[in-house]
């Protein structure tokens, strides 16, 4: 193994998820139909082509049909890497355009892969096409899916919401043989509710789990009157629109801190003295992901570290939302610019064109070790409840 490659080993043991390592990316889709409505669902895929066409980074997809189940269809799509997929597929564009095929589908279930190895007809492998990489290194993780939702609740409403989402009894965590829920950490900044969830298995499975659970129903319907987006949870197409509009995507996760060279490390938080925070950046309009980026490169060049006080880090975004949680040892304010993810010459002042300007001072500007620190101050989120479930 040469150099670079124990370097992308050693990073790979940190880093188990990325969506900016540039790899392509390969989307499956699996769908169960309502019954008799195939050829339907087939017109509504052509007219979704046409517009895909013109989609940036879109490569290819096809569509296919179980040889066994004619109900059962998948497709598959390639991408130039995950960027431009996350920033389709999180967009009002993309729920416009699949609606039609929506309401032809039963049940769906979205896996994302960056493409690690091709290999040929022949026995040696097949290059990348130019200008497309290839995934460096496998990702070594731990086997925890992480995903978070976000809305926001009307002005005024803040304590009461919070009320209700911090008094609900916990729901059961073992889904089946293979799925559980591990932790659920709820914030607020302002009247921004973020919910993030860990999960061991099959998080679509979770998800399904959690939204069938009495208690979990009850405080839906009780933050209903609060929400600033109206929704109908008796309506599954209502309930499925809001979920895929709050759905905020996991896209970096990196854990600084192994427990042994070579060795994976121990889940987030269980070491004593760690504490989890959540920061909000809220990005300049279009700037979403390249904040989310920022932080990402930043979290991974401090993965060897050994003053990193960051034990772990996870970033969320969506569009111009971007959240990131960190499990911190000590106080969130003992070293801000590491906390905040902007350790390091000139960082402060990229980050600074990328927020928006409600988050900066009159100003605009980061000049220094007081100005990081009332920003580390405005982004840190309310923790409203953070449970974990027994033996996660």
């Amino acid at each position: 193994m040469t150099l670079t490659e124990q370097s992308l080993s050693r990073l790979a043991e940190r880093v188990s998820q990325s969506a900016f390592d540039g790899s392509r990316l390969r989307v499956v889709l699996l769908m169960d139909l309502h019954d008799g409505i195939q050829q339907q669902f087939l017109t509504a895929y052509e007219h979704v082509c046409e517009q895909m066409a013109a989609v940036p980074g879109h490569i290819s997809d096809q569509l296919c049909q179980s040889i066994e189940n004619p109900a059962q269809w998948l497709i598959t799509s390639e991408w130039e890497s995950a960027e431009p997929f996350l920033a389709w597929v999180n967009s009002d564009e993309h729920v416009d355009m699949v609606r039609p095929l929506s309401a032809c589908v039963r049940d769906t279930h979205s896996l994302r892969y960056t493409i690690l190895r091709e290999t040929g007809s022949g026995p040696e492998a097949a290059p990348a096409p130019v200008g497309l990489r290839l995934q460096a290194a496998p990702r070594i993780g731990d086997g925890i899916v992480r995903h978070a939702l976000t809305f926001t609740v009307r002005r005024g409403s803040e304590a009461k919401v919070a009320e209700i989402l911090a008094g609900y009894q916990s729901p059961q965590a073992r889904v089946d043989d293979t799925t559980s829920l591990c932790r659920t950490s709820l914030f607020m900044h302002g009247n921004r509710v973020v919910r993030a969830v860990e999960v061991r298995g099959d998080l679509m499975s979770a998800l399904r789990h959690v939204a069938r659970q009495p208690e979990v129903r009850a405080v839906e319907e009780a933050i209903n009157p609060y929400l600033e987006q109206d929704r109908d949870l008796t309506d599954a197409e209502s309930a499925r629109m809001f979920f895929m509009r709050a759905a905020l995507p996991a896209v970096h996760h990196v854990r600084p801190h192994s427990a042994e060279p070579g060795g994976l490390p121990p889940a987030d938080g269980d070491e004593p003295g760690v504490r989890r925070h959540a920061l909000y950046y809220p990005a300049r309009p279009g700037c979403g992901m390249a904040l989310a980026r920022l932080l990402a490169r930043q979290d991974a060049a401090a993965a060897h570290d050994p003053g990193n006080p960051v034990y772990a880090a996870t970033i969320f975004q969506r569009d111009d939302v971007v959240v990131r949680l960190v499990d911190v040892r000590g106080s969130l304010e003992a070293d801000p610019a590491r906390a905040l993810g902007v350790h390091g010459p000139r960082k402060a002042a990229v980050l600074a064109r990328l927020l928006d300007h409600t988050a900066l001072g009159s100003d605009g500007r980061l000049d220094g070790p007081a100005d990081i620190a009332r920003l580390l101050r405005s982004t840190d989120m309310r923790l409203v409840t953070d449970r974990r479930a027994p033996q996660s």
